[in-house]
Protein backbone atom coordinates (compact mmCIF):
# COMPACT_ATOMS: atom_id res chain seq x y z
CA UNK A 1 0.00 0.00 0.00
CA UNK A 2 1.49 3.41 -0.71
CA UNK A 3 1.67 5.87 1.65
CA UNK A 4 -0.49 8.20 2.29
CA UNK A 5 0.64 11.74 1.56
CA UNK A 6 -0.08 15.02 3.21
CA UNK A 7 0.52 17.94 0.58
CA UNK A 8 1.30 21.07 2.03
CA UNK A 9 1.59 19.85 5.23
CA UNK A 10 5.51 21.35 5.06
CA UNK A 11 4.76 23.99 2.99
CA UNK A 12 7.67 26.57 3.97
CA UNK A 13 9.18 24.45 5.82
CA UNK A 14 13.19 23.93 5.81
CA UNK A 15 13.86 20.75 7.03
CA UNK A 16 17.10 18.81 7.71
CA UNK A 17 17.38 14.49 7.94
CA UNK A 18 20.12 13.38 8.92
CA UNK A 19 20.66 9.29 8.02
CA UNK A 20 18.78 10.08 5.10
CA UNK A 21 20.56 8.16 2.11
CA UNK A 22 18.55 5.04 2.77
CA UNK A 23 16.13 2.98 5.12
CA UNK A 24 13.57 5.23 7.62
CA UNK A 25 15.69 8.35 6.84
CA UNK A 26 15.54 8.35 3.17
CA UNK A 27 11.42 7.44 3.50
CA UNK A 28 11.00 10.42 5.85
CA UNK A 29 13.08 12.66 3.60
CA UNK A 30 10.75 11.46 0.65
CA UNK A 31 7.78 11.80 2.28
CA UNK A 32 8.69 15.09 3.91
CA UNK A 33 9.44 16.11 0.47
CA UNK A 34 6.39 15.15 -1.43
CA UNK A 35 4.37 17.27 1.33
CA UNK A 36 5.98 20.55 0.52
CA UNK A 37 9.25 20.69 2.55
CA UNK A 38 12.37 21.84 1.24
CA UNK A 39 14.79 18.94 2.75
CA UNK A 40 18.27 19.11 3.15
CA UNK A 41 19.45 14.95 3.24
CA UNK A 42 22.76 14.14 5.32
CA UNK A 43 24.80 10.98 5.48
CA UNK A 44 28.19 9.39 5.46
CA UNK A 45 27.57 7.43 2.08
CA UNK A 46 27.95 9.67 -1.11
CA UNK A 47 24.46 7.21 -2.25
CA UNK A 48 22.66 10.35 -0.36
CA UNK A 49 23.77 12.37 -3.55
CA UNK A 50 21.64 10.48 -5.96
CA UNK A 51 18.25 10.48 -3.45
CA UNK A 52 18.77 14.17 -3.35
CA UNK A 53 19.07 14.20 -6.96
CA UNK A 54 15.78 12.06 -7.66
CA UNK A 55 14.06 13.84 -4.91
CA UNK A 56 14.64 17.14 -7.52
CA UNK A 57 13.76 15.58 -10.64
CA UNK A 58 10.18 14.65 -9.00
CA UNK A 59 10.06 17.87 -8.35
CA UNK A 60 11.09 18.92 -4.86
CA UNK A 61 13.26 21.23 -3.45
CA UNK A 62 16.29 18.87 -2.17
CA UNK A 63 19.79 19.15 -0.88
CA UNK A 64 22.49 16.70 -0.31
CA UNK A 65 25.27 16.85 2.44
CA UNK A 66 28.11 14.20 3.10
CA UNK A 67 29.29 14.45 6.67
CA UNK A 68 30.57 12.23 9.34
CA UNK A 69 28.25 13.28 12.07
CA UNK A 70 29.65 10.93 14.45
CA UNK A 71 32.77 13.84 15.29
CA UNK A 72 31.14 17.48 16.33
CA UNK A 73 33.36 19.34 14.02
CA UNK A 74 31.53 17.24 11.15
CA UNK A 75 28.09 17.61 12.82
CA UNK A 76 28.87 21.34 13.01
CA UNK A 77 29.85 21.71 9.20
CA UNK A 78 27.19 19.52 8.28
CA UNK A 79 24.39 21.91 10.05
CA UNK A 80 26.01 25.19 9.11
CA UNK A 81 25.76 23.92 5.07
CA UNK A 82 22.10 22.75 5.24
CA UNK A 83 21.21 26.22 6.62
CA UNK A 84 23.47 27.99 3.96
CA UNK A 85 20.25 26.22 1.79
CA UNK A 86 17.63 27.37 2.90
CA UNK A 87 18.82 30.63 5.18
CA UNK A 88 17.02 28.74 8.40
CA UNK A 89 16.26 25.13 9.82
CA UNK A 90 13.04 24.37 10.94
CA UNK A 91 12.86 20.73 11.81
CA UNK A 92 16.07 18.47 12.28
CA UNK A 93 15.43 15.03 12.32
CA UNK A 94 18.23 12.42 13.69
CA UNK A 95 18.34 9.41 11.98
CA UNK A 96 21.87 7.92 12.32
CA UNK A 97 22.06 5.08 14.55
CA UNK A 98 21.83 1.57 13.94
CA UNK A 99 23.09 -1.81 15.33
CA UNK A 100 26.34 -3.03 14.43
CA UNK A 101 26.63 -6.40 16.04
CA UNK A 102 24.46 -8.61 17.28
CA UNK A 103 25.77 -10.88 19.90
CA UNK A 104 25.41 -11.34 23.98
CA UNK A 105 27.40 -8.62 25.46
CA UNK A 106 29.76 -10.43 26.96
CA UNK A 107 31.35 -11.40 23.41
CA UNK A 108 31.40 -7.47 22.25
CA UNK A 109 35.25 -6.26 22.59
CA UNK A 110 35.70 -2.83 24.68
CA UNK A 111 36.33 -1.65 20.96
CA UNK A 112 33.05 -2.84 19.40
CA UNK A 113 31.24 -1.15 22.45
CA UNK A 114 33.10 2.05 21.82
CA UNK A 115 32.16 1.74 18.13
CA UNK A 116 28.24 0.94 18.78
CA UNK A 117 27.72 4.15 21.25
CA UNK A 118 29.61 6.27 18.85
CA UNK A 119 27.28 5.08 15.50
CA UNK A 120 23.73 5.11 17.97
CA UNK A 121 24.55 8.01 20.50
CA UNK A 122 27.04 10.48 20.03
CA UNK A 123 25.29 11.54 16.09
CA UNK A 124 22.32 12.90 17.74
CA UNK A 125 24.13 14.68 20.41
CA UNK A 126 26.27 16.48 18.17
CA UNK A 127 23.57 17.66 15.59
CA UNK A 128 21.23 18.75 18.79
CA UNK A 129 24.29 20.73 19.93
CA UNK A 130 25.30 22.25 16.57
CA UNK A 131 21.29 23.37 15.61
CA UNK A 132 20.15 24.43 18.93
CA UNK A 133 22.29 28.14 18.63
CA UNK A 134 20.11 28.68 15.53
CA UNK A 135 17.15 27.36 17.09
CA UNK A 136 17.13 29.15 20.56
CA UNK A 137 18.07 32.93 17.97
CA UNK A 138 14.61 32.21 16.37
CA UNK A 139 12.43 31.14 19.03
CA UNK A 140 11.34 28.00 17.01
CA UNK A 141 12.04 24.69 16.03
CA UNK A 142 11.17 21.16 16.07
CA UNK A 143 13.43 18.47 16.64
CA UNK A 144 12.66 14.85 16.33
CA UNK A 145 15.12 12.08 17.39
CA UNK A 146 15.01 8.01 16.07
CA UNK A 147 15.69 5.97 19.60
CA UNK A 148 14.30 2.44 19.21
CA UNK A 149 12.46 -0.49 21.31
CA UNK A 150 16.03 -2.13 21.90
CA UNK A 151 16.52 -0.38 25.00
CA UNK A 152 14.74 -3.79 25.96
CA UNK A 153 15.97 -6.12 23.39
CA UNK A 154 18.39 -9.23 23.56
CA UNK A 155 22.10 -9.28 22.05
CA UNK A 156 22.24 -5.35 21.85
CA UNK A 157 23.38 -4.25 25.08
CA UNK A 158 26.06 -1.37 23.75
CA UNK A 159 22.63 -0.40 21.27
CA UNK A 160 20.82 -0.40 23.77
CA UNK A 161 22.80 1.81 25.52
CA UNK A 162 23.01 4.48 22.76
CA UNK A 163 18.96 4.76 22.15
CA UNK A 164 18.45 4.93 26.13
CA UNK A 165 20.79 7.95 25.70
CA UNK A 166 18.96 9.10 22.81
CA UNK A 167 16.03 8.73 24.87
CA UNK A 168 16.99 11.35 27.54
CA UNK A 169 18.28 13.83 25.57
CA UNK A 170 14.92 14.08 24.32
CA UNK A 171 13.59 14.41 27.46
CA UNK A 172 16.29 16.81 29.29
CA UNK A 173 16.17 19.19 26.18
CA UNK A 174 12.97 19.68 25.81
CA UNK A 175 12.77 20.36 29.36
CA UNK A 176 15.74 23.19 28.27
CA UNK A 177 14.07 24.25 25.51
CA UNK A 178 10.61 24.25 25.64
CA UNK A 179 11.35 28.31 27.04
CA UNK A 180 12.18 29.07 23.25
CA UNK A 181 9.49 27.80 21.35
CA UNK A 182 11.26 24.37 20.37
CA UNK A 183 9.82 20.99 21.25
CA UNK A 184 12.18 17.65 21.13
CA UNK A 185 10.42 14.50 20.80
CA UNK A 186 11.15 11.18 19.74
CA UNK A 187 10.16 7.86 18.03
CA UNK A 188 10.91 4.05 19.13
CA UNK A 189 11.00 1.58 16.24
CA UNK A 190 10.59 -1.49 16.59
CA UNK A 191 11.70 -4.04 13.90
CA UNK A 192 11.06 -2.34 10.40
CA UNK A 193 11.31 -4.58 7.33
CA UNK A 194 13.46 -2.73 4.31
CA UNK A 195 15.18 -3.36 1.20
CA UNK A 196 18.84 -4.86 1.71
CA UNK A 197 21.50 -1.79 2.56
CA UNK A 198 23.33 -0.44 -0.32
CA UNK A 199 25.70 0.77 2.33
CA UNK A 200 26.10 -2.26 5.16
CA UNK A 201 26.10 -1.07 9.10
CA UNK A 202 28.67 -3.77 9.80
CA UNK A 203 29.87 -7.13 9.10
CA UNK A 204 26.84 -9.37 8.32
CA UNK A 205 26.55 -12.69 10.23
CA UNK A 206 28.82 -15.47 8.95
CA UNK A 207 29.19 -18.09 11.62
CA UNK A 208 26.21 -20.49 12.65
CA UNK A 209 26.76 -18.88 16.38
CA UNK A 210 26.77 -15.33 14.77
CA UNK A 211 23.46 -16.08 12.71
CA UNK A 212 21.85 -17.78 15.82
CA UNK A 213 22.46 -14.69 17.86
CA UNK A 214 20.88 -12.05 15.10
CA UNK A 215 17.88 -15.21 14.72
CA UNK A 216 17.28 -14.32 18.58
CA UNK A 217 16.97 -10.48 17.73
CA UNK A 218 14.20 -11.42 15.07
CA UNK A 219 12.76 -14.20 17.50
CA UNK A 220 12.49 -11.80 20.60
CA UNK A 221 11.35 -8.87 18.29
CA UNK A 222 8.38 -10.62 16.99
CA UNK A 223 7.48 -12.05 19.71
CA UNK A 224 7.35 -8.45 21.46
CA UNK A 225 5.20 -7.19 18.91
CA UNK A 226 1.37 -7.92 20.16
CA UNK A 227 1.13 -7.20 16.09
CA UNK A 228 3.72 -10.33 15.55
CA UNK A 229 4.82 -8.76 12.44
CA UNK A 230 7.88 -6.46 11.87
CA UNK A 231 6.69 -2.84 10.74
CA UNK A 232 7.32 -1.13 6.87
CA UNK A 233 9.44 1.95 6.17
CA UNK A 234 5.98 3.60 5.87
CA UNK A 235 4.84 3.11 9.23
CA UNK A 236 7.62 4.03 10.72
CA UNK A 237 7.86 7.65 8.48
CA UNK A 238 4.69 8.73 9.21
CA UNK A 239 5.09 8.90 12.81
CA UNK A 240 8.00 10.91 12.61
CA UNK A 241 6.49 13.21 9.93
CA UNK A 242 3.54 13.11 12.35
CA UNK A 243 5.84 14.70 15.17
CA UNK A 244 7.90 16.82 12.97
CA UNK A 245 4.95 18.41 11.79
CA UNK A 246 2.44 21.41 13.10
CA UNK A 247 -0.30 18.55 13.72
CA UNK A 248 2.26 18.00 16.86
CA UNK A 249 2.62 21.35 18.16
CA UNK A 250 1.30 20.30 21.64
CA UNK A 251 3.87 17.27 22.15
CA UNK A 252 7.36 17.80 23.54
CA UNK A 253 9.79 15.73 25.38
CA UNK A 254 7.79 12.24 25.08
CA UNK A 255 8.99 8.72 23.31
CA UNK A 256 6.78 7.53 20.81
CA UNK A 257 7.10 3.66 19.96
CA UNK A 258 6.78 2.54 16.53
CA UNK A 259 7.12 -1.20 17.62
CA UNK A 260 3.07 -3.01 17.18
CA UNK A 261 2.81 -2.59 20.62
CA UNK A 262 6.42 -3.17 21.70
CA UNK A 263 6.56 -0.46 24.07
CA UNK A 264 10.52 -1.00 24.72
Amino acid sequence: MSPRVFPGRFDGRAVVVTGAAQGIGCAVATRIAAEGGDVVLIDRAELVHDVAKELRENGAHAWSVTADLETFDGAQDAIDEARQQNGRIDVLVNNVGGTIWAKPYEHYTPEQIQAEVQRSLFPTLWTCRAVLPHLIARNSGTIVNVSSVATRGVNRVPYAAAKGGVNAITAALALEVAQYGIRVVATAPGGTDAPPRRVARGPSAQTEQEKTWYRQIVDQTVDSSLLKRYGSLDEQAAAITFLASEEASYITGTVLPVAGGDLG
